[in-house]
């Protein structure tokens, strides 16, 4: 690391301050020095300190405290270091209180005062590079809350703008967590629907009855509990777009009655008699092979070829990996900031060992990766320790002895194991599988697995 970063030292001892001054100076920084606070103010004035080192008790004037406020208010981000002889707990909570950074106590050590600046620069420098970096992921690589550089999902955004105005069906396909609402978001808001609604609905989270209320609503009186009209997701969507996740759970009723919808653009709620008429896109979206589940007999060849009218195929994030230092950062960047955690990047060694992996929950995997580094670390930049138990999954995943049975068999036992290891917690086990907490509810429907 270049030293370049000014750093100042306020004491009215002057024996104190240039003692401190020359170790600074003999680790190669450059060093001011301040008899008292004002002297301090005017300094600060003309240079921008990176640190400053602030005696706590000084006679006459301003003492260490007001200073510090004074000198926050003049340089906001200086790193500010309390110093004082007489160290007690309320002088300790007052200066953190205030805005101190670290607080330390005479007689101070060349030794800890080297290992104090090199660690609070050394974040300073993460700080400023990654300012830069958010700033050049802003401008170049995110569109619509997608941040890429991929080629083949510039080639999806950029189909994205010249559909975005029409009307027509869009089919969105992948694998779990790779983006699929973004994708149907960033179409209806580059388009001419953007000022009305989008509206999302699960499809796999609802049985048959809940979800056929929740598209199309129900009349009063419908069914126990209906104790009033209800507008469904269609009616809500109006003039806008209806997400459809999931599209290929639904039942072959919902199919029917979907198929209607799409052909047109009429239905009834629940219950009702009168046809409610509405002007709404569909968007719809799927991780399974729709052209085998039509094959198969589980979905209907009508449906499917009025939703793939346009189909969009993401990528799985193992076949973008230039991307996963740019989502990497954008997620430490925003979940360190909604936890409240003082971690600005992560390192080179960890980058490589996420883009190593080949993560088969995608990015919505590499998120919760991301979060639980950043919820069990204790510095102030991630590094590859904090993603060991990753690599642990990884061999484990590799050396695994695959048993003769079904897939649906593996995968009902795959689930019945991390359920055991997250002691019953859906919520953990689905980001331990990489799925949507909604697709494991209805797998462990599916193979009758209670937790």
């Amino acid at each position: 690391m270049k030293k370049v970063w000014p750093i100042l030292v306020v004491d009215d001892e002057e024996v104190m301050s240039e003692s401190m001054a020359a170790w600074l100076r003999e680790d190669g920084y450059r060093v001011d020095t301040a008899a008292n606070g004002q002297a301090a103010l005017d300094l600060a004035k003309a240079t921008d300190y990176a640190i400053c080192f602030i005696d706590l008790k000084m006679p006459g004037g301003m003492d260490g405290i007001e200073t510090m406020m004074e000198m926050r208010r003049v340089r906001p981000d200086s790193s500010i270091i309390i110093i004082t002889a007489y160290a007690t707990v309320d002088t300790a909570i007052q200066a953190m209180k205030e805005g101190a950074q670290e607080y330390i106590v005479k007689p101070c050590h060349p030794q800890e005062i080297s290992m104090l600046v090199s660690r609070i620069l050394k974040l300073k420098k993460l700080q400023s590079e990654n300012v830069i970096l958010r700033k050049k992921i802003s401008r170049q690589y995110k569109h619509h809350d997608i941040i890429t550089k991929n080629p083949r999902m510039e080639e999806i955004l950029a189909l994205t703008q010249e559909i975005a105005s029409l009307r027509s069906t869009v089919l969105i396909r992948g694998e779990s967590g790779t983006g699929k609402e973004l994708v149907a978001r960033a179409i209806h808001y580059s388009g001419s629907r953007a000022e009305k609604p989008f509206v999302s609905v699960s499809c796999a989270a609802l049985t048959e009855t809940l979800l056929e209320s929740e598209l199309f609503g129900h009349e009063k009186g419908s069914f126990t509990g209906a104790e009033g009209q209800t507008k469904g997701k269609f009616e809500l969507a109006d003039g806008g777009t209806i997400f459809l996740d999931e599209i290929g759970d639904i039942s072959g009723k919902l199919q029917a009655d979907l198929l209607r919808v799409l052909q047109e653009r009429r239905f009834y709620r629940v219950g009702g008699t009168d046809e409610v008429s509405v002007d709404v896109r569909v968007i719809a979206a799927t991780n399974k092979n729709l052209p085998e589940e039509v094959k198969e007999g589980r979905f209907r060849d009508d449906l499917y070829y009025r939703l793939n009218v346009i189909e969009i195929h993401i990528p799985p994030l193992r076949e973008r990996r230039e991307d996963i230092p740019l989502l990497a950062e954008h997620f430490v960047q925003r979940i360190a900031s909604e936890l409240g955690k003082d971690i600005s990047g992560i390192s080179v060694d960890a980058l490589k060992l996420l883009i190593d992996y080949d993560w088969p929950g995608n990015v919505r995997e590499l998120e919760n990766v991301i979060e639980r580094a950043i919820v069990t670390s204790h510095n102030g930049t991630l590094e590859d320790g904090d993603f060991a138990w990753l690599t642990q999954r990884k061999q484990g995943t590799q050396s695994w002895d695959v048993p003769d049975v079904p897939l649906s068999e593996l995968e009902r036992r795959a689930i019945i194991s991390v359920l055991e290891r997250k002691q019953g917690n859906v919520k953990e086990a689905a980001m331990a599988l990489g799925i949507d907490r909604s697709t494991l509810y209805d797998k462990l429907k599916r193979y009758e697995i209670t937790h």
